[in-house]
């Protein structure tokens, strides 16, 4: 019986959807990548944003064509949209058979038996930690060299335009045995680089161990053999403080990069967000690591358009960006969701305008981008081969300034013959916008 299993929206859910693989293949089920082979098809759905709630939505439409015209018998909705829509996914499409809540991934072999058997199925699981500590057994979904280390689940900051935490629960971490339990396994599959991921990485450990313990569990990942790279994303600015920059300078194996969302600059729209802090400090954050690290690599997210931004404000948010040159950034235009407290604001903007400042943001950071690579020529780095460009004699490499589908690339030109994985030393000859062109030394 073969399934398919289509992952959508953050690299949070890709863990999910790998450990929900690794569960079909232990109940006998063989995973396919052809939707027209596929007896089952398993959407992992993600409602984030409005964009990503219709990317799910099209997915499952598109997916439940092929009960009509192929040989498909059963479609489960796992993940975010099935377990924030449940009464309307059920109403809305009819074609769905299961639902597999955020909290329910240890049931999905049981869901996919009752799909199958023509029997209604939903499971939302809870909020406790059982589930977390589940050990995978699948295939590391992102093709080999590198892997996302899951550290925690949910959320309790309550961003007054985030809908996680009524998703996902209460911020809980996974034990640190657990989780070098699980980076062994996974450096023995050939993984190099682990990339930690949470809604929230920084307040690791508080709940379980009384006090912020991403630091400690840095120092065990740091001992493993066969791990070259270990990544830090989602990391509140708030929370970084003097043991976490330790713990990043200490640990050879923790690339020095940080990516930290900031989502503004304003104080009142902060203030709105549900943010806790202040322009002032972002200021002295952003300050603190390029004194301590002074190589490290800074990306960020910022939303555009949020309820109340004056021109005044937004024009505030681009000279901090001209001062604060981060390395990396992203920009989502503001997404009212249902549910949260921003959606009820005053002071909410067409779309016009939330995606004119978006470009705009975006224009001065490509500027900016430019400005910062450039100051890389001359460098040298080490990097991971991701592949060869077709019928050229050049690689795509990633250096520790590239966390991957976010940031650039480095190009390497070489008749040598490379692999996927392969650690390479380089020096970085040219810049373009987003990217480094590099050469073997």
């Amino acid at each position: 019986m073969n399934i398919l299993l289509v992952s959508l929206g953050c690299d949070k859910n890709l863990v999910d959807s790998e450990y929900m693989i690794g569960e079909l293949l232990e109940k006998g089920y063989t995973v396919t990548d052809d939707e027209n082979e596929a007896d089952v098809i398993v959407v992992n759905s993600c409602c984030f944003i409005g964009d990503a709630k219709e990317e799910s939505i099209d997915t499952i439409l598109s997916m439940a064509k092929l009960k009509e015209n192929g040989r498909l018998k059963a479609l489960v909705v796992a993940g975010c949209l099935a377990q924030r829509y449940q009464d309307e996914v059920l109403r809305e499409l009819p074609e769905v058979d299961a639902l597999v809540g955020t909290g329910a991934c240890a049931s999905i072999a049981e869901a996919v038996e009752h799909a199958l058997a023509g029997r209604a199925y939903k499971n939302f699981g809870s909020a406790g930690r059982s589930q977390l500590i589940q050990e995978k057994t699948g295939p590391v979904a992102t093709g080999g060299h590198y892997a996302y280390l899951k550290i925690a689940e949910g959320c309790d900051k309550h961003c007054t335009y985030c809908v996680i935490p009524s998703i996902r629960g209460p911020y809980r971490s996974v034990p640190i045995e657990a989780l070098t339990a699980q980076a062994r396994k996974l450096a023995a599959q050939g993984v190099k680089e682990l990339i930690l991921v949470a809604q929230e990485t920084t307040l690791y450990g508080e709940d379980l161990y009384g006090e912020k313990s991403l630091g400690r569990l840095l120092d065990e990942l740091n001992s493993i053999d066969g791990i070259y790279w270990i990544r830090l994303l989602y990391c509140y600015p708030e929370e970084i403080d003097a043991a976490l920059i330790d713990a990043i300078r200490r640990n050879e194996k923790v690339v020095h990069y940080l990516d930290m969302p900031i989502q503004h600059i304003n104080d009142e729209i902060l203030r709105r967000m549900g943010r806790r802090t202040s322009g002032e400090k972002l200021a002295d954050q952003i300050e603190l690591l390029r004194r301590e690290i002074p190589d490290i690599c800074l990306r960020t997210t910022l939303i555009s358009g949020f309820p109340g931004e004056t021109p005044e404000m937004h024009e505030e948010l681009l000279e901090f960006l001209n001062w604060a040159e981060f390395d990396r950034l992203g920009v989502f235009p503001y997404s009212p969701e249902e549910g949260t407290p921003a959606a009820e604001f005053e002071g909410q903007m067409d779309e016009e305008t939330k995606l004119t400042r978006r470009d705009e943001i975006m224009e001065l950071q490509q500027e900016i981008a430019f400005d910062r690579n450039e100051k890389m020529i001359g460098r040298k780095l080490w990097a991971f081969i991701e592949g060869k460009v077709a019928d050229e004699d050049a690689y795509v490499a990633r250096t520790y300034r590239d966390a991957p589908g976010v940031d650039g690339y480095l190009f390497i030109h070489t008749d040598r013959e490379l692999l996927s994985g392969d650690f390479v030393k380089v020096r970085v000859k040219g810049a373009l916008d987003y990217d480094l062109i590099g050469e073997i030394i």
